[in-house]
C-alpha cells in the first residue's frame, strides 16, 4: 500500500489528524527532502524511518520502492510541502504503482491553488491548473495559448521570476485582464494582490517580490 500524504505549505497547524496518524503507522516514509520534513516529523513526534525521494533520483529508486510495497510494506510519500504530485514528486511511483497493482491512496489535504483560487475573487466553477510555466522553451507559446483560455488560469511562480512572467504576460493577455497574485499562503506573511496585470506589474516593481507565489489570472471573456 502506499499512501500519498499532503503536508502543511506553511502553518502546520494544517496537518490532519488523520496523516498524522499514517505517518506515524506506516512502514517507510519517501521525503523529497528529509532536511524539511524532518522538522515536521519532530514536531509531531513522528519517528518513522525516511528516505529522499525527489526528482533527480526517482527514476533510480522507483524500482526498489515498488518492490518493498509488493513484499507488504506500507510506504508514505511526502513532498516538502503539499499534495505529492502537484508540481512535486508524485506521478512516477503512483504509475508505476498501478501497473504493477498496488494500491495507491491520496489524503485530501493541503495544496496552494485552491485557496489561491477561492480567495481570488475570479471564478471558481471552471479553472485550469498550469503548474510552473515553462521557463525557456516553449514559454511564448504557453503565454499565447493560456490567453485564449476561457477558463480561470491558475500557476506557480518564484520570487525571481514574477516580474517577468507579469511583464510578458501583458501583451498576450492585455494590460487589463484582472489577476490575483498570492504570496506565501497560510504563512505569517501571507499576501493577496487583486488588480489588473499592468497594476500587479507596477505593485511588484515598487515592492520587491520574496516568497512563493500563485497567480490566478481572468479568464478570456471574448467570444
Amino acid at each position: 500500500m502506499i499512501y500519498l500524504i499532503p503536508t502543511p505549505i506553511g502553518n502546520l497547524e494544517d496537518m490532519t489528524l488523520r496523516a498524522i496518524r499514517l505517518l506515524k503507522e506506516v512502514d517507510l516514509i519517501l521525503a523529497e527532502d528529509t532536511r524539511v520534513s524532518q522538522k515536521l516529523l519532530s514536531h509531531y513526534e513522528i519517528k518513522t524511518p525516511m528516505q529522499s525521494f525527489h526528482m533527480h533520483n526517482e527514476h533510480k529508486k522507483v524500482n526498489q520502492i515498488i518492490d518493498q510495497a509488493r513484499l507488504g510494506r506500507t510506504i508514505a510519500l511526502i513532498s516538502d510541502a503539499g499534495t505529492p504530485g502537484i508540481s512535486d514528486p508524485g506521478y512516477l511511483l503512483v504509475h508505476h504503482a498501478l501497473k504493477e497493482g498496488i494500491e495507491v491512496e491520496c489524503l485530501p489535504g493541503a495544496t496552494a491553488l485552491i485557496p489561491a483560487l477561492v480567495q481570488s475573487g475570479l471564478p471558481a466553477d471552471r479553472f485550469i491548473f498550469e503548474g510552473f510555466i515553462p521557463p525557456k522553451k516553449g514559454r511564448q507559446s504557453r503565454l499565447e495559448q493560456m490567453a485564449k483560455e476561457p477558463r480561470t488560469l491558475i500557476f506557480y511562480e518564484s520570487p525571481h521570476k514574477i516580474l517577468k512572467t507579469l511583464d510578458q504576460m501583458i501583451p498576450y493577455f492585455g494590460s487589463e485582464r484582472k489577476v490575483a497574485v498570492v504570496r506565501e499562503i497560510s504563512k505569517k506573511f501571507e499576501s493577496n494582490f487583486r488588480g489588473s496585470l499592468k497594476e500587479a506589474l507596477h505593485f511588484f516593481e515598487q515592492n520587491p517580490p520574496k516568497g512563493e507565489f500563485v497567480v490566478v489570472v481572468e479568464g478570456n471573456s471574448n467570444k
